[in-house]
């Protein structure tokens, strides 16, 4: 009795063994991709934040120029500075007239090539 539950001891090691190499296996992959995912992430972080350094400097330039020159403003300064606000509905209008126009273009297309069937087939 000791023998065989030393042996099934031993295959169920053996089977826990197979299956951790399986897991680190696929794991691996998992890793890869994450790893490239963080990448990017990063990348893009790193390439917004030159952008806008960039914006900010070209922002400060023309507060500086217009200040030199006695025409700033209060009010101009605040829309200079205050950062654009992108709203939901202008998206979704644009998407909203471009799907609009897609419908008409298809109902012209449709009413045009059924002109055309109609005068072939009126000659036959």
């Amino acid at each position: 009795m000791s023998k065989e539950l030393e042996k099934k001891s031993e295959e169920l090691e053996q089977a826990l063994a197979k299956q951790l190499n399986v897991f680190k296996k696929g794991s691996e992959d998992w890793v890869k991709v994450g790893a490239v995912v963080a990448v990017s992430a990063l990348v893009v972080y790193g390439v917004v934040q030159l952008t806008n350094k960039k914006k900010a400097k070209n922002t400060d330039k023309a507060l500086e120029v217009l200040e030199r020159e006695g025409l700033l403003n209060p009010e101009l300064k605040e829309r200079i500075t205050q950062p654009k606000q992108s709203s939901l509905w202008t998206g979704l209008a644009q998407k909203v007239l471009f799907l609009g126009l897609a419908l008409a273009k298809d109902k012209l297309y449709e009413q045009f090539f059924a002109g055309e069937e109609k005068t072939v087939e009126k000659k036959g």
